[in-house]
């Protein structure tokens, strides 16, 4: 069972042909895309500790259910953002409540610490940005977490959202473009 995970991951994951542990498969997995759906799910929650914790729960399915991925279906990159997609809804059923970040808030800057009138800047700015962020429709904002907090690109995001690669295209960029007049008539 193993030879044959490998071998099927191997295409998108670029493993080597040789036998290889579950754990060392997840390892690699883990490795080239916690930080992706960390900054996902930082876009979609409300804090560290819930982006953290939703993290882990997607990287725990993707272990439970590793087996029944098909790369004939998706690419693996796309499973996973599914499966962290609907992590997130699932906890939004049930907090019954949506409170988006802006883009943002979810940068590190490990190295440099803002002053407080970089920091009262920064929060007012973010504040416009989740004004902004909160007129659009459900369906705009998940398609600019995943662009941007996901780092997909747009025929990965159609795919998980079930849209043309086209029509994705065309729906973030009138969203972006919405949320420049707002932030334009704000000024």
């Amino acid at each position: 069972m193993e030879r044959v995970l490998t071998m099927s991951l191997s295409k998108e994951l670029c493993l080597q042909d040789e036998v290889r542990s579950y754990a060392d498969i997840f390892a690699e997995i883990f490795d080239r895309y916690y930080n992706r759906i960390y900054k996902y799910m930082r876009y979609r929650l409300n804090s560290i500790e819930e982006a953290e914790d939703m993290s882990s729960q997607v990287f725990e399915k993707v272990m439970q259910k590793i087996e029944t991925y098909r790369p004939d279906r998706a690419p693996f990159e796309v499973w996973m953002f599914s499966i962290a997609q609907n992590t997130v809804n699932a906890y939004y059923r049930r907090r019954k409540r949506g409170i988006w970040f802006p883009l943002e808030s979810i940068r590190d800057l490990p190295s440099e610490r803002p002053n407080p009138e970089e920091k009262a800047v920064r929060n007012e700015e973010q504040g416009r940005l989740l004004v902004a962020l909160s007129s659009l429709e459900e369906r705009e904002r998940n398609i600019i977490a995943m662009k941007f907090a996901g780092g997909l690109k747009n025929k990965e995001i159609a795919e998980i959202m079930g849209l043309s690669e086209s029509n994705t295209g065309v729906i973030l960029y009138r969203a972006l473009h919405r949320l420049r007049e707002i932030l334009k008539s704000e000024e």
